[in-house]
């Protein structure tokens, strides 16, 4: 099983869901296409990880709601046991960082804004999840038993990285305004 196939057994063993709110749930923490969340839930499905209900609906298709199965669960504790594999990283303003010699500083000073003003969005889009979250739990999702600590982890964790990154492009335009 992969990465992904664990991920999604997580998600249902918190609140069982579709596909599409599964996907929408990763959508912070990890990047998966309709295309491969489907065909997976169905392999999970068959395997005995999951099983789902049919929920009829009247203005679209039906839905399938998945849940784990004992199965599933035993195989996401024996996952979490694990250790982790080494963090990828994948940003294609890294690879553009590296080569900003290359082009003048208007073009360099535009890839960083653009960068802030995205960063800007997500962090104002994270802190509302945080405060949702925390309202939710009545203030209290750092309690590791709770069943919303690791979202709470999660969005904390990606709240501190969004305010690095900001920082960082500051930074840099910063530097290529000095030079202009």
């Amino acid at each position: 099983m992969n990465t992904l196939a664990y991920g999604l057994l997580g998600l249902v063993a918190k609140m069982p869901s579709s596909g599409y709110d599964l996907m929408l749930q990763l959508q912070p923490f990890w990047q998966a296409k309709h295309s491969q969340i489907y065909p997976l839930l169905a392999k999970l499905e068959q395997e005995d990880y999951l099983e789902f209900t049919r929920v009829l609906q009247t203005d679209r298709p039906d839905k399938k709601v998945y849940s784990i199965t004992d199965k599933g669960r035993a195989a996401l504790r024996e996952w979490l046991a694990r250790p982790t594999g080494e963090p990828v990283f994948r940003d294609e303003l890294s690879l553009k960082a590296y080569c900003l010699w290359l082009t003048d500083r208007a073009t360099a000073r535009k890839l960083f804004e653009e960068r802030e003003e995205l960063n800007q969005e997500h962090l104002s889009m994270y802190e509302n999840f945080l405060a949702e979250l925390e309202q939710a739990c009545e203030g209290r999702p750092e309690n590791p038993s709770s069943p919303y600590f690791g979202e709470y982890i999660l969005l904390t964790r990606a709240v501190n990285s969004i305010r690095e990154e900001l920082n960082w492009c500051r930074w840099v335009i910063g530097m290529l305004d000095k030079q202009s």
